[in-house]
């Protein structure tokens, strides 16, 4: 079933957006990412242009971030200084990215650079993770006890303006969880992501945080960036199509809250390591569909835009007149439904927990 994007000018299978949208989702709430490194390029591969792609996906993990911080946030598994010093680098981030991404739109290269960034991140950070997750699983398995620091340092964590963390039970200077924003914010402006893949090893294995405060502080950060980048690239490119968004939102919201259930009942490690697999076999794919695929039989065909149904004409016409409005209105969408996702769950949980209390 093909439906037309009004503003990427492209047909979409449906089905094929709410099934990977919802399998996003599911993954966002298990590892507390945003998910944009795997759905970006899932909307690519189905032929939605790049620059849409990256606009649209940011869009939808605003909403996957809103739902599960909000979940955190009910189960108090959230650590708000942390995430906000995090959210101060993320905006002078996602500024500098927003320049970095017209610069090399303005030279026609912006398409290569998306998939090349997708390819060396994704490598990078994946093989490390993996080389780590599997080293713990053998220890484990050989139970082999090895006594590790609590917090290993490095030359990031001797710069000035130190300040205690009181939920994650740390102190610090305020500027690692800045710099870490900043990176994660200009990553975010450029891929289409909340940065969360980059986000959270960083919580780990940089700033030391807890592990139980690290998926909820990762959405609570990644609400702020995706926001700035939504706004940013409906402004200046008005690439946000609220048709893709709404079909990539529902499948996600419905997705995430079910990953945070699994994530209840997984080990750690294990998620660890299947992340670090994830974010390989995207990698894999990327540069794959880059250098060796056959692009030709992909070629997108526009549809004049004088047939569009009167909705599809709507939204044109809004995106076009009023881009700052289209772009917060885009934003308030996903924050409502995000939010509405969150409730729901949390009315259904209690009212589940009362049934069979009394069925007991």
């Amino acid at each position: 079933m093909e439906v037309f994007l009004p503003i990427a000018e492209v047909s979409v299978n449906i089905l094929a957006i709410f099934s990977l949208s919802g399998i996003v989702g599911i993954l966002s709430g298990l590892f507390g990412v945003g998910g944009g490194f795997l759905m970006t390029p899932f909307l690519i591969f189905l032929g939605v242009p790049p620059t849409y792609a990256v606009a649209n996906e940011a869009n939808n993990i605003l909403a996957t971030s809103v739902s599960g911080s909000t979940t955190h946030y009910l189960k108090n598994t959230l650590d708000y200084k942390m995430g906000l010093m995090i959210v101060v680098g993320g905006v002078f981030g996602t500024l500098l990215g927003i320049l970095t991404f017209t610069y090399f739109k303005g030279i026609g290269k912006i398409d290569i650079v998306i998939s090349l960034a997708y390819m060396y991140i994704l490598a990078i950070i994946g093989t490390a993770m993996l080389v780590e997750g599997l080293g713990e699983i053998d220890k484990a398995r050989k139970k082999i006890l090895t006594k590790k620091k609590l917090h290993v340092h490095y030359w990031i964590h001797g710069l000035p303006l130190r300040m205690r963390f009181q939920k994650s039970k740390l102190y610090e200077s305020a500027f690692t969880p800045i710099i870490i924003g900043l990176i994660v914010g200009f990553i975010a402006a450029i891929m289409g992501i909340g940065g969360a893949f980059i986000l959270v090893p960083a919580m780990i294995y940089i700033i030391g945080m807890p592990t139980r405060l690290i998926p909820g502080t990762s959405l609570f950060v990644t609400i702020f960036v995706s926001a700035i980048v939504t706004v940013l690239h409906a402004f200046n490119y008005g690439s946000i199509d609220l048709i893709l968004v709404f079909m990539l939102v529902t499948g996600s919201i419905i997705g995430v809250q079910c990953g945070q259930k699994i994530g209840e009942s997984i080990d750690s490690t294990e998620l660890k390591t299947l992340l670090a697999v994830l974010l390989l076999a995207v990698g894999i794919a990327i540069a794959y569909d880059a250098f060796f695929a056959d692009h030709a039989v992909n070629e997108i065909i526009k549809i004049d835009v004088k047939n569009l149904n009167p909705l599809s004409q709507f939204i044109r016409k809004l995106s076009d007149e009023v881009p700052i409005l289209y772009g917060l209105f885009s934003i308030v969408f996903a924050v409502s439904l995000g939010v509405a996702a969150a409730f729901i769950r949390k009315f259904l949980s209690a009212l589940r927990k009362k049934y069979f209390k009394k069925a007991a």
